[in-house]
């Protein structure tokens, strides 16, 4: 009599894993399509209203108008040229505001007395609107790249801190108690239970830092910037053209979307451990 085989635990095939690549994909592509279906909706409503003559398109320009804008500053070169001056900013920007957040925030966390030092000031000035630190940062800076960079780390810096503090101080006690049993030195303890449990909520933290970056880079461009998306939005309205303010907010729109994407796409092997309900609702 032949042995039966448990086939359940086989390893799956060539075909079988090709077949779950191919099912990611057509999953990651229905995505990304669902995801485009409002705004080309929202766009080909507005098209067609504005060609049968539904709406003048005068203050609010058709998609037409608006990529033809485009195509025009990408064939001179300037939208390039824009987009990789408001890029430089909020990457140096979200570069020193966000080590600078998980720096205060991980101190302020882990040392009480410095918590209660430093902690409330941080937190009145979280309330400081983005626009009250220009005058300041022209006096102390001038019109230079630095007010720039300053202005935008700030407005990265108080979500990191406040997510990465908040992340460490709501780590369940008992992961701790846990490690100590297992008799774990501190460094063990910080990598294998405390940077786990904290990881995740830093890394949201930090997409919102991001996000506050771009809004940021735009008040940060007011001063005094010959170059950047900000300064298309201004130029635009100096101006009385619509469709260079709007082509400039599309460009945000998918700039901060790709640096987004980005992100996550490079943080997400540090979460891969994660087993979340996200997949199946």
């Amino acid at each position: 009599m032949a042995a039966e085989v448990d086939l359940s635990a086989a390893p799956p095939g060539p075909a079988v894993t090709a077949g779950a690549k191919a099912l990611r994909g057509a999953g990651s592509a229905l995505r990304w399509g669902l995801g485009l279906a409002v705004p080309l909706i929202l766009a080909l409503g507005w098209e067609l209203a504005v060609g049968s003559g539904l709406a003048q398109g005068r203050l609010i320009p058709p998609p037409s108008r608006i990529a033809a804008t485009l195509w025009q500053l990408a064939a001179s070169g300037d939208l390039w040229m824009h987009v990789e001056a408001t890029l430089i900013r909020v990457g140096l920007g979200f570069a020193f505001g966000a080590g600078a957040g998980i720096l205060a925030g991980t101190l302020t966390a882990t040392l009480p007395w410095l918590r209660w030092l430093i902690d409330p000031t941080l937190q009145a000035l979280r309330a400081v609107p983005s626009l009250a630190w220009v005058p300041l940062f022209i006096l102390w800076f001038g019109i230079l790249e630095t007010p720039k960079v300053a202005l935008i780390a700030v407005g990265v810096f108080f979500p990191v801190y406040v997510g990465v503090s908040a992340a460490i101080a709501s780590v369940d006690r008992k992961l701790v108690e846990v490690g100590r049993i297992f008799r774990l030195s501190k460094t063990a303890l910080a990598r294998r239970i405390l940077l786990p449990a904290v990881l995740p909520a830093t890394l949201t933290a930090l997409r919102t830092g991001l996000g506050l970056g771009f809004l940021f880079v735009v008040a940060a461009e007011l001063m005094g910037a010959s170059e950047g998306l900000g300064y298309l939005l201004v130029d635009g309205q100096q101006f009385g053209k619509p469709d260079q303010i709007l082509a400039a907010i599309i460009c945000f729109a998918i700039v901060g979307k790709l640096a987004d994407t980005l992100l996550v796409t490079l943080t997400n092997p540090l979460v891969r451990w994660q087993d979340t309900a996200r997949e199946t609702l």
